[in-house]
C-alpha cells in the first residue's frame, strides 16, 4: 500500500529486499513501463480484426446514398415565341427563262448579262432565211391550190349541164339508161373534185400560217420588265430547238425588284408553318442584318432525298415574300429564315431541358425501362412458352405506359428531389412554357442532363453543382 510493492518469492530472500517506495511528489513525471513486445500470433489476429472491420466499414460506406449533383433555375414569367428555323436560297418571284421554240444561228443578241430590259425590247434574233423561204413556198402553194380549185369548178360546172342533157334525152327514151348512169356519176365526181379542191387551199393557207409563225418567233422580245441575269449563249452560236419542246435556254429575265427566299422546312416542323406567318431571314451576304418577310405559299408536296438510307429526308419549299427594299439582292444568296409560327405572352417559363418525361408509376426513366425490357428477354431466352406469354405481356404494358407517360420535373426541396407533372406549351430555342404544375419562383432542377434524364427519382437526395454552373 501507499506505492509499496511485494514481490513473492519461494526462496527466502534477504530482509534488505524489502524496501519501502514512497508516493512520488505532486507534480512528479511518473515513468510507465514500455509494453511488451506483441508475438506473431497476436499480431495475426490484430491485424484480422483490422481487416474484418474495415470491410464491414466499407460496406455501409458505399451502400450510403450519394447525393446526386445538380444545377438550378428559377421558373419565371416571359415571353415565349416559338420559330421554325429552315435553310434556303434567295430567288426573284418572278423569272422566265428564255428558250427559242425554232433552230438557227444567232445573228443578233443585243443584251448583257445584268442588263435591265422592258418588256417588248428585242432579246435575240436568229437567222430567219430558211423561214422565210417556207413562208414563200407555202404562199406558191396556196396560189396552185387556188388555180386548180378554179379548174375544178369549171369541170364541176360543165358536167352539171351534160347531165342535165343526158336527164332530158333520157327522159324522151332518146339515150339508154347506161348513158345516163355515166353522165350523173361524171357530175358525182366533178362535184367531189371541187371541194377536194377548197380543202386544199384551206390546207394550204394552215401551213402558210405556221411558217409565218415560226418565222415570227425568229425574232425574241422581253416578255416583262426586269434585268437579265443568266445569258448562256452568245452571238453567232447555233440554237436546238424543236416545236413541241423548249430549246437551248439562252437567258433568264427576272424582276429583282420583289425578292422571296425559298426554305426547304423539314416534315416535323412544316405543320407548324402557316400562310402569312411572319420571318427574319439572315443573308449570309449582309452578316448579322436582318431581312423582315412574310410566307405567302407553302408546297403540298415533299421532296426527299436519300430515299432508302438512313439519311433519308422529306423537306417542303416554303416560300417567303421579302419586304425590304432597301437593297438590291442578287438570285442565289444562301440565307436562314426563322419562321415565327406561335407567341404567347407573360407564360410561367422553365428551361428547356429541365423537362423529361417518366413512364407510368414506376418513377423510372424510359432508358431504364427498355433495360429492364432487355433483361427480362434475356432472362426468357429459348423459353417459347415464356416468350409468348412476355409478349403479350409487355404489349398489355406497353399500352399501359403509353396511357401514363407524362413530362415532368424536379423541383430542390431542401437537398431533396420532388417530381411535380407539368403540362407544356410551345418553346423557343431556350424555354418552354409550362401551363399547369408549376409558379413563378419555383427551383427547378435544370441539369445535368444525365442527372434530369435517368439518375433522378422522386426523393433522391440531390446536392448543388458548383461546377456545373461554370
Amino acid at each position: 500500500m501507499n506505492g509499496i510493492s511485494f514481490a513473492r518469492v519461494k526462496e527466502p530472500i534477504e530482509p534488505e529486499a524489502f524496501t519501502a517506495r514512497t508516493a512520488p511528489a505532486m507534480h512528479q513525471v511518473v515513468s510507465t513501463p514500455a509494453p511488451a513486445p506483441l508475438t506473431a500470433k497476436q499480431r495475426r489476429g490484430r491485424r484480422k480484426k483490422q481487416i474484418i472491420y474495415g470491410s464491414i466499414g466499407l460496406i455501409m460506406w458505399s451502400k450510403r446514398e450519394k447525393p446526386i449533383p445538380v444545377t438550378t433555375e428559377t421558373a419565371i414569367r416571359k415571353t415565349i415565341v416559338q420559330t421554325v428555323s429552315a435553310t434556303g436560297k434567295v430567288q426573284p418571284e418572278t423569272e422566265v427563262k428564255i428558250s427559242p421554240e425554232v433552230a438557227g444561228e444567232i445573228i443578233d443578241l443585243p443584251v448583257e448579262d445584268g442588263k435591265q430590259v422592258r418588256k417588248d425590247d428585242l432579246l435575240v434574233r436568229i437567222k430567219p432565211d430558211s423561214y422565210k423561204a417556207l413562208v414563200e413556198q407555202q404562199e406558191a402553194a396556196i396560189s396552185a391550190a387556188k388555180a386548180t380549185n378554179l379548174q375544178q369548178k369549171a369541170t364541176m360546172l360543165k358536167t352539171e349541164h351534160d347531165f342535165k342533157r343526158a336527164e332530158d334525152l333520157f327522159n324522151k327514151k332518146l339515150i339508154s339508161e347506161q348513158e345516163f348512169n355515166a353522165a350523173q356519176a361524171a357530175t358525182d365526181v366533178a362535184k367531189n373534185t371541187y371541194e377536194s379542191s377548197v380543202h386544199e387551199i384551206e390546207r394550204a393557207q394552215a401551213a402558210s400560217s405556221q411558217a409565218r409563225d415560226q418565222l415570227s418567233k425568229t425574232t425574241i422580245y422581253s416578255p416583262m420588265d426586269g434585268t437579265v441575269t443568266v445569258l448562256n449563249s452568245k452571238q453567232g452560236e447555233r440554237l436546238v430547238a424543236t416545236g413541241q419542246f423548249a430549246g437551248t435556254e439562252v437567258m433568264r429575265v427576272a424582276d429583282l425588284a420583289h425578292m422571296e427566299a425559298r426554305v426547304d422546312v423539314n416534315e416535323n416542323d412544316v405543320v407548324n408553318v402557316k400562310i402569312n406567318d411572319k420571318a427574319e431571314i439572315k443573308i449570309d451576304a449582309y452578316g448579322d442584318r436582318k431581312f423582315h418577310g412574310t410566307v405567302y405559299q407553302i408546297a403540298n408536296t415533299g421532296k426527299t432525298t436519300g430515299s432508302g438510307t438512313q439519311e433519308e429526308v422529306t423537306n417542303f419549299e416554303v416560300k417567303i415574300r421579302i419586304e425590304d427594299t432597301d437593297v438590291t439582292l442578287k438570285p442565289g444568296l444562301s440565307c436562314t429564315a426563322d419562321i415565327r409560327t406561335n407567341e404567347v405572352k407573360d407564360v410561367v417559363a422553365i428551361p428547356m431541358q429541365a423537362v423529361t418525361i417518366r413512364t407510368g408509376d414506376s418513377n423510372l426513366s424510359p432508358e431504364e425501362i427498355e433495360k429492364k425490357k432487355q433483361k427480362v428477354a434475356q432472362r426468357d431466352k429459348g423459353d417459347n412458352n415464356a416468350e409468348f406469354v412476355n409478349q403479350r405481356a409487355e404489349q398489355a404494358a406497353q399500352r399501359e405506359e403509353r396511357e401514363k407517360i407524362a413530362k415532368v420535373v424536379f423541383l430542390k426541396k431542401a437537398n431533396k428531389a420532388q417530381m411535380v407533372k407539368v403540362t407544356t406549351g410551345i418553346s423557343d430555342d431556350t424555354y418552354t412554357e409550362i401551363k399547369g404544375g408549376l409558379q413563378p419562383g419555383d427551383e427547378v432542377i435544370s441539369g445535368s442532363y444525365s442527372a434530369i434524364s435517368r439518375k433522378l427519382k422522386n426523393g433522391a437526395t440531390v446536392a448543388y453543382d458548383k461546377e456545373g454552373t461554370k
